[in-house]
């Protein structure tokens, strides 16, 4: 199994399947950071997909914290920005069920080297979808709030105003131009 760095959306899953079929690369299954090869890489595949990999701004993760890491950020970003279910997500639960491991040893893990809390990474795909969604100008705050679980639109907002600095209406107005990459949150 490879794991992929900043591998965050489909267009992500599509150029790295691009990658492993110009190298001859054959795979059982990709998802977000996560790839299940066909056979084992020589060292000279593995160098050569290193260097296809970095022109396109992803990179291979060797250690398992780093690996770790990487999971949870998918599954944030996977929950926030690309599900279409339901978004009510107890996030301890949620992704402590999916790495298989505990809680407390994954957000101490990701806060020790990512030097932000994971609740914190959390709010900041919030915030950043909040922008998103904001920018389309299709839903309206109540929705936008309600969409992403927010418990009412002043609790979207002060958390908005806390990390950007603006309020949702004042970002709506003029600061479209603030709005981050996903692979820089």
């Amino acid at each position: 199994m490879l794991h992929i760095k900043n591998m965050v959306c489909p267009r992500c899953v599509t150029a790295v399947a691009s990658v492993l079929k110009k190298m001859g690369i054959g795979y059982s299954n990709m998802q977000l950071g996560q790839v299940i090869l066909n056979d084992a890489l020589t060292a000279k595949q593995e160098n050569q997909l290193q260097i296809e990999l970095n022109m396109l701004g992803f990179s291979l993760i060797g250690n398992r914290r780093s690996q770790l890491i990487e999971r949870m950020k998918n599954l944030v970003v996977e929950k926030i920005f690309h599900s279409r279910q339901e978004f009510k997500v107890k996030w301890a639960a949620y992704v402590s069920s999916e790495i298989g491991l505990d809680y407390k040893y994954l957000s101490s893990l990701f806060s020790s080297v990512e030097s932000i809390t994971f609740e914190q990474y959390i709010i900041n795909q919030k915030i950043e979808r909040v922008k998103e969604l904001l920018i389309y100008d299709e839903l309206s705050l109540k929705e936008i709030a309600y969409q992403l679980d927010y418990s009412s639109i002043a609790y979207l907002s002060n958390q908005f105003k806390k990390v950007t600095g603006m309020t949702p209406t004042q970002f709506k107005k003029g600061a479209i131009q603030n709005r981050k990459s996903l692979d820089d949150i």
